[in-house]
């Protein structure tokens, strides 16, 4: 989600290598591998063991910025590494340098600059060249800003959610992602920078008193987690200064009568498969009774995903998001 920034204080992370090595180090790890590794996404504490030793083994390790990276390791006692750039604006062609190195016989580890590599930061284009060279590519699992907002919003039900991480920055484009949000029966994870998030905070206010959990600076030293009507959003956020800085993953919870949504919208898809849009939603209004503007809207976010290639029952992730 964001760059690490450990506590005040220097750790020493030397005895954690030494566990890595004596817990982890008699596992098999394959040579000519691709690794793709979790880094912690505030607290440099929340590295894996696993992780730690795959870092400490590795031939090369390829990552989205190297200055970043070099700081990362190096706080781990594991200077002197190559290093290998490998981000948003490189990723096909750095893979194939990547490959390279992998089809000798290397082991590559690559890490985003904080979090999960891969879901949404760089490194899927990664995989999938390994993938296309039949090239072995393992995962470390870790730290994610996601399943932290989540493990902290106090979610009831079934556990189902979507994550459509940064939302659009143009005002129109954003107000029409929260208006199909409204229709959305599962929870929601967003994910946003501060220099944003008072954009985002008027714009969700308009989904009024359905609950947003609000993670601000997630394990790092200021940490700030509330959870508020999202009406009442951009007053949280203008109280204090320091509400506003940081890096934020923000859950908005499935709204009221989240099981009556589930239905309108099984009816809805139904009736979509077979009809015009506007008589499947007059007919699913009739059917259900939910608010046919409601419909409407999932309606439009339904064949938008659809035309542009992703599952109908999942949100498409809008722009880039850090996981």
């Amino acid at each position: 989600m964001s760059k690490t920034e450990p506590f005040p204080g220097a750790p020493n992370f030397l005895p954690a290598l030494a566990a890595a090595r004596a817990a982890a180090g008699g596992q098999d790890y394959p040579a000519g591998a691709l690794y793709v590794v979790a880094t912690p996404i505030g607290n440099l504490a929340d590295i894996g063991l696993r992780a730690l030793h795959v870092l400490d083994i590795a031939d090369a390790v390829a990552c989205e910025d190297t200055r970043h990276t070099q700081q990362l390791l190096r706080a781990y006692g594991l200077d002197g590494k190559a290093l290998i750039a490998l981000h948003e604006h490189n990723e096909l062609q750095a893979a194939q340098t990547v490959l390279v190195r992998l089809q000798a016989g290397e082991r590559v580890a690559y890490v985003s600059d904080a979090g999960t590599p891969a879901i949404s930061d760089p490194g899927a284009r990664l995989v999938a060249a390994c993938r296309a060279a039949h090239v072995r590519v393992l995962p470390l699992p870790g730290a994610s800003s996601v399943t932290t907002a989540l493990s902290v919003a106090g979610l009831a039900g079934d556990g189902h959610f979507v994550f459509a991480g940064f939302l659009p920055t143009k005002s129109g484009e954003r107000a029409q992602a929260v208006q199909a949000l409204a229709a959305e029966p599962r929870a929601v994870v967003l994910l946003e920078a501060p220099h944003r998030i008072a954009a985002l905070g008027d714009a969700l206010a308009r989904l009024g008193e359905r609950p947003v959990t609000v993670g601000r600076e997630l394990t790092k030293q200021f940490e700030q987690i509330a959870t508020l009507p999202c009406a009442e959003l951009p007053a949280w956020l203008a109280a204090d200064a320091q509400r506003q800085r940081g890096e934020f993953a923000l859950v908005l919870h499935p709204a009221p009568g989240a099981d009556d949504s589930a239905e309108s919208e099984r009816v809805l898809r139904l009736l979509l498969a077979e009809l015009p849009t506007k008589s499947a939603v007059k007919l699913a209004a009739d059917i259900t009774g939910a608010p046919r503007n409601v419909l409407y809207a999932r309606a439009l976010a339904l064949k938008s995903a659809e035309q542009n290639g992703s599952p109908p029952d999942c949100a498409s992730r809008i722009g880039r998001a850090r996981a």
